[in-house]
């Protein structure tokens, strides 16, 4: 009975000290003072980890001792190990983006060339009459010259048709 006290009392000594756990919160914010909602906090070295709310508060519970990783977007990553169950953290700004080059193209000839992505408007009908094709693929093609139809067969007869951008 004696060694089963000792064990027992050894175990919860051991889980005690190797996975004890605390919580630590606080508010994440830079250096003029502005809350970072969405930052990520994250306990170095495992998958455990969190992200600030709108007002830029997070809770987190880690193990005792652990370091805790702030980082957002355009901040300097800063490691911390947890001393305390109040941590306010200010990133500093990091590296910023001297030019933004934006590499694509838009022909003008599309139907709407202010929207965020190229948009093209088929008037099937109108189609129709100025070429004499009546499959939808042949239209499409001819209506959006860089749009890819390609029409495929079954041997039930019924027709697929897979569109590639």
């Amino acid at each position: 009975m004696k060694k089963l006290n000792i064990i027992l009392l050894f175990l919860l000594f051991f889980t005690t000290f190797t996975f004890s756990q605390q919580t630590v919160e606080g508010i994440i914010s830079d250096s003029s003072g502005e809350t970072l909602a969405g930052a990520s906090i994250n306990e170095k070295g495992t998958l455990n980890g969190t992200v600030a709310d709108f007002n830029g508060n997070y809770k987190i519970t880690a193990k005792t001792g652990a370091t805790l990783v702030f980082s957002y977007v355009g901040y300097q990553t800063k490691e911390i190990l947890i001393s305390t169950p109040i941590l306010n953290v200010t990133l500093e700004s990091g590296e910023q983006l001297n030019e933004v080059q934006i590499v694509g193209s838009r022909s003008t000839k599309r139907t709407v060339i202010d929207s965020a992505i190229p948009v093209d408007v088929i008037d099937v009908a109108e189609l129709a009459t100025k070429n004499g094709n009546v499959e939808i693929n042949q239209l499409l093609q001819y209506g959006a010259p860089s749009f890819d139809a390609s029409k495929q067969s079954g041997s039930d007869g019924a027709t697929i048709l897979y569109l590639h951008h």
